[in-house]
């Protein structure tokens, strides 16, 4: 069911969204994992996961691309936004189409998927950057290590949708997704003259 969404609202729940997912990418550059470079828990993914669900595919993508964009402005350089652009696309691409087209992915399963997609992103990216298939190895590292990240960040996802103000909710929320209306939040079915 469609919801009538307050612009301001809308606007300062991104601003807010926005600067977590920064602190928290922050944070993690600040423990990075001895012999596994470009590895992190992604955090700020179950914040996208949240964005997603709540705000709709071009809220997240607009999201990402602030996130990617002021992360390597702040934190890192040309190269890291090259490589986290090419793992949220793909990452956020294949969550869209779990979150929206298919049901039978909850929050755990859609993290997963996004989380590893990431991984996979950016090594694809370094490959083509770096002109080399030895790091094929390593993206088999990083798929089994996003599905633990990725459940991290699923269940994490689904802690802030539980638990986030109702009213800060009705007031961003653009619709319930497939995958949510599947747990039983299907608005009633109606009959031909509108009515339940």
């Amino acid at each position: 069911m469609n919801r009538k969404k307050d612009p301001v609202s809308e606007l300062t729940f991104s601003a807010l969204l926005t600067t977590i997912m920064l602190i928290l990418g922050y944070i993690e550059s600040l423990f990075p994992i001895p012999g596994m470079p470009g590895l992190k828990l992604g955090l700020s993914n179950s914040v996208l996961m949240l964005a997603l669900y709540w705000m709709g595919i071009p809220a997240a993508i607009m999201l990402m691309v602030i996130k990617v964009v002021l992360s390597g402005l702040l934190f890192g350089g040309v190269m890291s936004m090259a490589y986290a652009f090419a793992g949220g696309v793909l990452s956020l691409a294949v969550m869209s189409v779990l979150v929206y087209c298919f049901r039978s992915f909850g929050t755990l399963g859609v993290g997963i998927a996004g989380a590893v997609c990431h991984n996979v992103g950016q090594v694809l990216m370094a490959i083509l950057i770096l002109h080399t298939n030895e790091l094929l190895y390593y993206m088999g590292i990083l798929m089994l290590v996003g599905i633990a990240t990725g459940a991290a960040t699923g269940s994490v996802a689904s802690l802030l949708m539980k638990h986030i103000p109702p009213k800060v909710r009705e007031k961003v929320k653009k619709s319930e997704p497939p995958a949510e209306q599947e747990n039983g939040q299907t608005p009633d079915k109606q009959d031909a003259n509108g009515k339940p």
